[in-house]
């Protein structure tokens, strides 16, 4: 028998992951017992054996449900057993706080992987987000009217992470671990009906299915790339343009009215980010009124998340702290 379909496809998007790595070169792989990182760690453990590429496993335990810690221990316990040269597990304090759970959650997540990255001086962390995954992300971004950015769905790389499997299907890595014999942990929380993306996934995917017909997430994971596309080229022009006319300074508002307001308000994130503004809680609608303050379409000043205060003074908007009363 030839090698089942859905292990090769797990192995090709790998394969494309880790090309360019060398002997002793060290990749890091996040699990979490799940089938989608369970047959990541497979496949790479399996692509890594002939460049001499070390494999590390890596668990994140979030604390956020009963026997976690022991779970974390399993996980390890079976990354060894699937190869990995090394393995880890780090806990991690979730605060929801002005993020909420799941936000908050990644969060945590990343940052505690990025440090295991540069512990073990990997080149990249390997995630295992699905096709089916993106397609979830992007039908969430247009829910919230989110814009490009969130219709662009994940980045298939960013920093020092990758995901090898965005044109990977969730049931390809079920069906990769079953033919390799590799049992794999159903996370409960990917059942919840309070988690928005249990519904969509529980509910909306398979009614779009049934209507429109099959093929959905996979038309949807595609228009994510197409997007993407879009949403970078802007973002490398805005912050060219940034670089132009911004700065400690504040932005010329004229130059900045110049500028087609795609553009515009990039820049203005970027300058409202680069005066402490906090990323996860700058919203559309600050972005707006930054431009309608720049454009003189309101008066007075914009308050941002992050103790930020936008004011005009002549020809150019400022930022400050906001003041805090006494």
């Amino acid at each position: 028998m030839g090698l089942h379909p859905a292990v090769a496809a797990v192995r090709h998007g790998v394969r494309r992951a880790i090309a360019g790595l060398e002997r002793d070169h060290a990749v890091l792989v996040a699990c979490s017992g799940g089938a989608d990182s369970l047959a990541l760690l497979s496949a790479t453990v399996f692509e890594a054996r002939r460049p001499g590429v070390r494999v590390i496993g890596v668990t994140v335990d979030h604390g956020l449900q009963e026997g976690s810690a022991a779970h974390a221990a399993r996980v390890v316990d079976q990354m060894a057993a699937l190869g990995a040269d090394e393995t880890a597990t780090a806990r991690v304090h979730v605060d929801p706080a002005g993020l909420g759970i799941e936000a908050a959650a990644r969060r945590a997540r990343y940052d505690v992987l990025e440090q295991m990255r540069v512990h073990f001086d990997a080149r990249s962390v390997l995630l295992g987000h699905t096709r089916d995954d993106q397609a979830e992300t992007v039908l969430l971004g247009l829910a919230r009217g989110s814009g490009g950015r969130s219709i662009a769905g994940m980045r298939r790389s960013f920093d020092h992470n990758d995901r090898p499997l965005l044109d990977v299907a969730r049931a390809d890595t079920v069906a990769a671990c079953l033919a390799e014999g590799i049992e794999f942990w159903d996370d409960p929380h990917n059942s919840d009906p309070g988690f928005a993306r249990v519904r969509v996934r529980q509910r909306v995917l398979p009614v779009l299915e049934d209507e429109l017909g099959p093929g959905v997430a996979a038309t949807l994971a595609r228009t994510a790339d197409q997007v993407r596309d879009d949403v970078e080229a802007l973002d490398g022009i805005a912050l060219a343009s940034y670089e132009r006319i911004g700065g400690p300074e504040g932005l010329d508002r004229e130059e900045l009215e110049e500028l087609p307001r795609a553009v515009a308000t990039r820049v203005l994130r970027l300058a409202a980010l680069a005066a402490g503004a906090r990323d996860s809680e700058l919203f559309h609608v600050h972005v707006t009124a930054l431009h309608g303050l720049a454009l003189g379409a309101i008066n007075g000043e914009v308050q941002l998340p992050g103790h930020v205060t936008a004011y005009c003074d002549g020809s150019r908007l400022l930022f400050r702290p906001t003041a805090v009363a006494g």
